[in-house]
């Protein structure tokens, strides 16, 4: 355990302890939370089984709720009672399915601050983006709450049950989101829990739904011991993974095997060339929106290429702003009654992963790689005496070495590395290090570089001196090379990712056998 005597004086917001957290979800949804722990959900009732694994909040160490891990057996005996529901859901009519679905949504409304500030406690979001990601559900499931029938016509759900695995970051407006979808478009829907937290905001949510009769079934439990059940059984129609390539490679390998639809979205080195740029002003602005949430996002930009006889300008245009950057406990403040504190981010996700970021710094410092920035603890905003082992400062690395991690793979932490090039081939070669990323950035004044460069950087979404995100309702996502497998989403391809269409329909994606973009 760490500490640090800095602000002495703060306090954590009055009524959002943990404590204060637990109590409203007993009183909102007493049949999803029991005592001390959460449960899982399957065959359309509320079990108290599987073992509950003990769990820590990365905002200061704390125990929290554990995900109820379930044995292999008890798994696939839920996933057969999500094929009975399916088979029964995907009759109920379009009209019906929104309703129930649009009443989910009201319900989650309802309880937006609680989700937020369990998505607080869970993965350490501060609270501005807690509740965007609470709101960027809502407002997107509305979106196909309202457009679904183009989106379904001559199509039909799949034979079973979508099966959800999904990384911890986004427990709402990716994994809540996807799963509101996929039930709107006619199947029962399946997730497991990510093991590094986000239970009892999924719990939550999941009990919201289970209440207007959408077909959830919710587990735990760990990947391997869980696979053949929520991966390989015949009963699953289809795939949906978010995460990272080791876990990802293997589910392609299943599901590719298997012939079984699926959506595999995996990390990719997204990186931001400078070329011939010289509109410092606009890149210093949005340096400290690339930190959100400690660039522990798909769609972060970890990774800075750039022009060498720029980089004297690059480095006056960086520095400052990632000097900003405010990071400390979201919930912090010198008064019970103040606001929310203002931050760009919090901890990264547990205690472990901040010390494997701490390492790999070392290591590539230690390899040659040149420190140009690292955040100050002192300057961060904590409670006295508080853990602080899971908070990592920002930290920018000039010229990673090769047999560093941080040379080819996302850090997914609030770690910038830059490398330095002479030429275009340089360019592309080093923002194409990752075989296929989610996003890119060129900044270059001249549109015709532009036009010229983009499209030879293997990125799904490129941006033109601006970031580029995951997207909200009709905006296409997916990746290149092993960024992504399977089925393209976003808009209606969301929906044509998890229905029947035509016989013979190739639907856009990255599959084995063809790479079709829409």
């Amino acid at each position: 355990m760490t500490t640090t005597l800095n602000s002495t004086h703060l306090t954590v917001k009055s009524g959002t302890s943990w404590s204060d957290a637990w109590q409203r979800c007993l009183a909102v949804a007493p049949e999803a939370f029991r005592d001390d722990r959460v449960l899982n959900h399957w065959n359309a009732a509320w079990q108290a089984d599987g073992r509950a694994l003990p769990a820590t909040s990365p905002v200061d160490g704390s125990p929290i709720a554990g995900p109820p891990r379930l044995d292999r057996a008890t798994a696939q005996q839920a996933v057969r009672a999500s094929l009975d529901q399916h088979r029964a859901w995907r009759h109920v009519p379009l009209d019906e399915r929104r309703t129930r679905v649009a009443a989910t949504l009201d319900a989650l409304t309802q309880h937006r601050e609680l989700l937020a500030l369990l998505l607080v406690w869970e993965i350490g979001k501060p609270w501005r983006l807690a509740q965007a990601d609470v709101d960027r559900a809502i407002d997107g499931v509305r979106w196909y709450v309202d457009g679904i029938e183009p989106m379904v016509a001559g199509r039909t759900p799949l034979d079973g049950p979508v099966s959800n695995i999904a990384s911890w970051n986004y427990p709402m407006s990716v994994l809540v989101h996807a799963m509101l979808v996929q039930a709107l478009a006619g199947n029962a829907v399946i997730a497991k829990t990510p093991t590094d937290g986000g239970v009892s905001c999924l719990t939550l949510a999941c009990a919201l739904a289970a209440r207007e009769g959408i077909p959830v079934t919710l587990v735990s439990g760990s990947g391997g011991e869980l696979s053949e059940a929520l991966v390989k059984a015949p009963e699953i129609g289809c795939v949906s993974f978010v995460g990272g390539r080791d876990t990802g490679a293997a589910v392609a390998t299943a599901v590719a095997d298997l012939g079984k639809r699926h959506v595999l979205e995996q990390e990719g080195l997204n990186t931001w060339g400078i070329w011939n740029y010289s509109d410092w002003d606009a890149l210093t602005a949005v340096i400290p929106k690339l930190f959100d949430y400690g660039k522990q996002r798909c769609t972060a930009y970890p990774r800075f290429v750039v022009q060498r006889e720029l980089f004297d300008e690059f480095l006056a245009a960086y520095l400052p702003a990632v000097r900003t950057l405010r990071v400390g406990h979201p919930l912090a403040v010198e008064h019970p009654d103040d606001p929310y504190p203002a931050l760009d981010f919090g901890p990264v996700i547990n205690a472990a992963k901040a010390k494997e970021l701490h390492d790999q710094v070392a290591e590539a410092i230690n390899r040659g790689a040149v420190p140009l920035h690292r955040g100050n603890l002192s300057e961060a905003r904590f409670l006295p005496g508080q853990d602080t082992s899971a908070y990592v400062h920002p930290v920018t690395l000039l010229n990673p070495p090769p047999s560093s991690p941080l040379h080819h793979a996302e850090p997914f932490g609030p770690v910038d590395t830059i490398v330095l090039v002479d030429t275009e081939a340089e360019l592309l070669a080093a923002m194409n290090a990752s075989n296929g990323a989610l996003v890119a950035t060129l900044s270059t004044d001249d549109e015709a570089t532009f036009g010229r460069l983009a499209p030879q950087i293997r990125a799904f979404k490129m941006g033109h001196g601006k970031p580029r995100s995951r997207g909200d309702r009709d905006e296409l996502f997916g990746g290149f090379g092993a960024s992504w497998r399977g089925a393209f989403v976003g808009g209606a391809l969301l929906v044509h990712a998890v229905t029947q269409g035509p016989a013979g329909e190739r639907l856009p994606g990255n599959f084995p056998e063809y790479q079709l973009m829409p």
